[in-house]
């Protein structure tokens, strides 16, 4: 009941408190993120990967991205998972602390978009509150359920192939975080322009 008291005068990581700061003035960006995850229980799995790209002014912005995947060594060793994708993949790799510290320092005061967000931002939550920071403060705009308030569906969820099929999205053969960024921040310019979003 009482947990804001334990954190007012609580010494955040260096890079945490420059967060903060910059909500102080309004965000001039959306950043569309995609998690890859070892599950879907925020207080016992882990971000595999994450990817996301900066959309500005009604853009993606390709130079502007992130992708990493996190070295989860631990988890993996815990669970007898194979460490193999790890190994193979080409893509950048970062211990969590490291990446979770670059990927918030990228988003910054941001609006985030994503496919089912709320899942993203509860792993992302998770993941620094072991590194004794707070909760994510962006906003965030979930595809889903822009498509369901364009479409008045509200008895159904889609997952991100059927409303990329809807909106004839190609699928990649590349099943990554950030193929999966991609396709979100096109269907988020196609739901942005029809719901009228600045």
């Amino acid at each position: 009941m009482l947990d804001w008291l334990k954190n007012i005068n609580k010494d955040y990581p260096e890079f945490w408190k420059d967060y903060l700061t910059k909500f102080e003035t309004k965000p001039n960006k959306f950043v569309v993120l995609s998690t890859e995850t070892s599950g879907l229980n925020p207080d016992k799995d882990v971000i595999l990967s994450l990817g996301a790209f900066s959309i500005i002014d009604d853009s993606i912005v390709i130079k502007e991205n992130f992708e990493t995947v996190l070295l989860q060594y631990k988890y993996l060793q815990d669970n007898g998972l194979s460490n193999e994708f790890i190994i193979e993949s080409k893509m950048m790799k970062m211990p969590e602390p490291d990446a979770l510290e670059a990927l918030v320092n990228f988003i910054g005061n941001s609006i985030l978009v994503g496919h089912h967000i709320n899942f993203d931002v509860e792993m992302l939550n998770a993941a620094l509150e072991r590194l004794d920071c707070g909760r994510l403060k962006n906003e965030a705009l979930d595809v889903d359920m822009m498509y369901r308030k364009l479409t008045d569906i509200n008895d159904k969820q889609f997952s991100l192939d059927d409303l990329c099929e809807i909106y004839k999205i190609p699928k990649s053969d590349r099943n990554s975080s950030s193929e999966d960024a991609y396709r979100i921040g096109l269907l988020f310019l196609k739901l942005k322009s029809r719901l009228g979003i600045k």
